[in-house]
C-alpha cells in the first residue's frame, strides 16, 4: 500500500472510527469530503458542521483545515468588501458578474475605539490589519469570526504613523500568519515582524546602503505573492521613479526588484494578485493618462 493510501486510510479510521458499517460517507473518503465538501461552507455552516460528531468537531477545529477553508473564501468569487461607516460596517459582495441590486449585511465593530478613528490598511486570506487613527495601535481582525488581536507593544513596536509607515501581512511555510511593519521616524529606518503563533515581535536588518527612504519616499502596504511580500516604493523625489523591494518571507530579507520603466516624467502603479500571479497597474503620461497591465515573469515584466 502507498504512503498517500496509508495516509487516507489512518485518517478515515480516526474519523469514522474501526468497526462501523460502511456508509455512504466512508466510501466517499475523508480527503473529498472535507476539501472539496466542508471546506466550500461558509462559516456560519462550518461551525454547524462541528455538531455532528466528536470526530468532525476534532477534523474541522485544526489549523490546518482553518486555512485551507479561509484560503478556499479568500480566492472563490463571493469576495466582499467591507465599509465601516458606524459601529455597524456594512459588507456588500463583491461580484462582477451580478448586475442585480448590492446588498448588504452588518456586522458590530469589536473594537472600543471610535468607528470614525479605525482604518484598514490591508488585507490577506480574510484577515485585516486594522489602525486606530488616534492611538496609532494596529489590530488582526477576522471578521467572520469576530475574533481580534491587539499587536501593539509597551515598547512601542505595532504603533503605526500614516504617510510614514508601511505594513504587510503575510503567512510563511509553518503556517503562521505574520505582519510585517515597516516605521520610520525622523530619517531612520526600522522593520519588525510579528508572529501570530507566538504573539511577539522581532527585528529585521534592512538593506540601509539603499538610502530609499530619504526624501520622503511614499510605500505601498504589501502585496503578498509566492512566499514574497512586495511593496512600491515611489523615490521620484530623489529621481529615482518607482523601486519595487521584494521581502523573502522564509530568508526574511529585502531585495530590489525590476519594474518597468517608461519615459515619462511621472507614473505609479498598483501591485495586485491575479490568479496566483503578481500583475500591476501603471498609470502614466501626465496629462493624458494611460493605464496599463503588466504581469511579473521570472525577473522580468510583460505588458498584456
Amino acid at each position: 500500500m502507498g504512503t498517500n493510501n496509508l495516509q487516507s486510510c489512518k485518517r478515515k479510521k480516526f474519523l469514522h472510527g474501526h468497526g462501523r458499517q460502511s456508509s455512504f460517507i466512508d466510501d466517499l473518503g475523508l480527503d473529498i469530503l472535507v476539501y472539496e465538501i466542508l471546506i466550500r461552507l461558509p462559516a456560519k455552516g462550518v461551525g454547524r458542521s462541528k455538531c455532528v460528531c466528536k470526530e468532525w468537531l476534532s477534523v474541522l477545529s485544526t489549523r490546518h483545515f482553518a486555512m485551507m477553508h479561509c484560503r478556499h473564501i479568500s480566492t472563490s468569487y463571493n469576495q466582499k468588501f467591507i465599509a465601516i461607516d458606524s459601529r455597524l460596517c456594512s459588507v456588500f459582495p463583491l461580484s462582477c458578474e451580478d448586475s442585480g441590486p448590492l446588498l448588504n449585511s452588518r456586522i458590530l465593530l469589536p473594537f472600543e475605539a471610535p468607528w470614525n478613528k479605525v482604518n484598514i490598511l490591508t488585507s490577506f486570506e480574510g484577515l485585516l490589519c486594522v489602525c486606530f487613527r488616534n492611538t496609532g495601535k494596529l489590530v488582526i481582525w477576522n471578521p467572520l469570526t469576530h475574533a481580534f488581536k491587539e499587536v501593539s507593544s509597551s515598547n512601542s513596536h505595532g504603533l503605526y504613523k500614516p504617510k510614514s509607515d508601511a505594513i504587510g501581512l503575510y503567512v510563511d511555510k509553518t503556517d503562521d500568519y505574520k505582519l510585517l511593519h515597516i516605521k520610520r521616524r525622523r530619517g531612520r529606518m526600522w522593520v519588525h515582524v510579528y508572529s501570530s503563533m507566538f504573539d511577539s515581535w522581532h527585528k529585521i536588518t534592512f538593506a540601509n546602503k539603499l538610502r530609499c527612504w530619504r526624501g520622503k519616499p511614499i510605500w505601498s502596504n504589501g502585496t503578498f505573492c509566492k512566499g514574497v511580500l512586495y511593496f512600491l516604493v515611489n523615490c521620484f523625489i530623489e529621481n529615482k521613479g518607482v523601486m519595487l523591494f521584494g521581502f523573502d518571507v522564509e530568508s526574511e530579507r529585502f531585495r530590489l526588484k525590476t519594474f518597468p520603466r517608461f519615459p515619462h516624467a511621472y507614473y505609479d502603479g498598483n501591485l495586485v494578485v491575479v490568479h496566483k500571479e503578481l500583475h500591476v497597474f501603471v498609470t502614466h503620461g501626465l496629462p493624458n493618462w494611460t493605464v496599463d497591465l503588466w504581469r511579473m515573469e521570472g525577473e522580468s515584466w510583460v505588458k498584456l
